[in-house]
């Protein structure tokens, strides 16, 4: 009997240790299956991580297109080209002259024997070219059969003799805009004919609109 009860025993005793290692098992499985579960937020983290670390990849690219346009700035600096625009406007140049021919500018002192003048440059006008006195003044001798023409927009040009063309020219050195005078003032350049000995030969005013 003793031994009997010392076979059962042991029999109890193995079913006990195979109940537990059973039991066991299921046991690690599902701590394994926990702890997969535990790994696979951590390997989602990750991909989580992954789409904003793919946004600063996508900032370079970001950079890199808006890098062409900033290239197209320089395109920009065609503005100075577009400076053209800002060129003078109106008429700016003006029809060459014959030789011994330029246009003046009549200054005080001009008497029946001497024209006394300033040279001219260009200047840009709305109507017409404009010509500016310049430089130090200038005199050249009458020559005794000096050609006058007289020219305004208001009244019909006129020849002239010396005496006459003289006298406009200190009318208007007087008063540049008079209009009663001997004959009305326009402006006050003239084209002069000087020749070879030079004497002027020849003096025609410019009429201003």
């Amino acid at each position: 009997m003793p031994a009997f009860r010392r076979m059962l025993g042991a029999g109890l005793a193995a079913t006990a240790a195979l109940a537990a290692l059973t039991a066991c098992g299921p046991d690690n499985s599902s701590d394994q299956a926990g702890g997969g579960g535990a790994d696979k937020p951590a390997a989602t983290t990750p991909a989580t991580a992954a789409p904003t670390g793919a946004a600063p990849t996508g900032k370079p690219g970001a950079t890199g297109t808006a890098k062409p346009g900033g290239t197209a700035k320089p395109s920009g600096t065609g503005k100075p080209s577009g400076g053209a625009s800002d060129e003078p406007e109106g008429f700016c140049d003006a029809a060459p002259l014959p030789a011994g021919q330029k246009w003046i500018y009549p200054v005080k002192g001009t008497s029946t024997t001497t024209l006394v003048y300033k040279d001219t440059k260009t200047a840009c006008g709305v109507n017409d070219v404009v010509f500016e006195p310049t430089g130090a003044d200038k005199t050249a001798p009458f020559a005794p059969a000096v050609k006058g023409h007289l020219n305004s927009v208001m009244v019909p040009s006129k020849d002239v003799n010396l005496a006459d063309l003289v006298k406009h020219i200190s009318e208007c050195l007087a008063d540049p805009t008079s209009s009663k005078g001997f004959y009305p003032c326009s402006g006050g350049d003239y084209k002069v004919a000087i020749d070879s000995s030079g004497k002027v030969v020849e003096l025609t005013e410019r009429a201003h609109s």
